[in-house]
């Protein structure tokens, strides 16, 4: 009888496992970019760019309850109109950006939500105590970008509440003087 046998390689020793430290580097990337980043996005679109057109209906038609439907139209159209833009951007494949529509839902929200944020005080049916409240929160927004931004984006602190803080400024300040100019003022 012939015994078929297969010449053994040697054993190499084996080597312990190291941990997979890409793995969780890797979601926590795939975290930011697909869910913070369009989520930021629309929360400082919302903030900002809803800012202009409901200071400047304060000042024109002086009545909160009128400002306020100025703010939610401008709020639920930024918020359509970015989730959608982000949605049709790209589909995902190349950029790793994760699935339009889940990115679209993200930035929509967050846009809505950021322009909903300033409006509610408008609400109060007296104007001064509502501009005051809304103006208090547009400075809680601003900080709010500040912070995730220096979360999540690693953007230093100092620098981003100051970009954060001009660039809103800019968009306030542009609102109230149009709402001036547009009341004859």
């Amino acid at each position: 009888m012939i015994e078929n046998t297969v010449p053994q390689q040697p054993h190499a020793p084996e080597q312990p496992h190291a941990p997979d430290t890409q793995a969780p580097e890797q979601a926590d990337a795939d975290f930011v970019l697909q869910k913070v980043q369009p989520g930021l996005l629309g929360l400082m679109d919302g903030s900002v760019s809803t800012l202009a057109p409901l200071f400047a209906a304060a000042g024109l038609t002086h009545n909160p309850h009128q400002t306020f439907f100025v703010g939610l139209a401008a709020s639920v159209g930024a918020g359509i109109s970015m989730g959608l833009a982000e949605a049709l951007s790209d589909d995902g494949s190349v950029t790793g950006r994760g699935q339009p529509w889940t990115r679209g839902l993200i930035t929509g929200l967050a846009t809505t939500l950021g322009g909903m944020l300033h409006t509610l005080p408008f609400l109060i049916t007296n104007l001064s105590a509502a501009l005051h409240l809304a103006y208090g929160v547009v400075v809680v927004e601003l900080l709010l970008i500040a912070f995730i931004r220096y979360k999540y984006m690693k953007t230093p602190l100092a620098a981003t509440i100051g970009q954060v803080i001009v660039g809103g400024g800019i968009v306030f300040g542009v609102g109230l003087w149009l709402g001036k100019l547009g009341a004859g003022g």
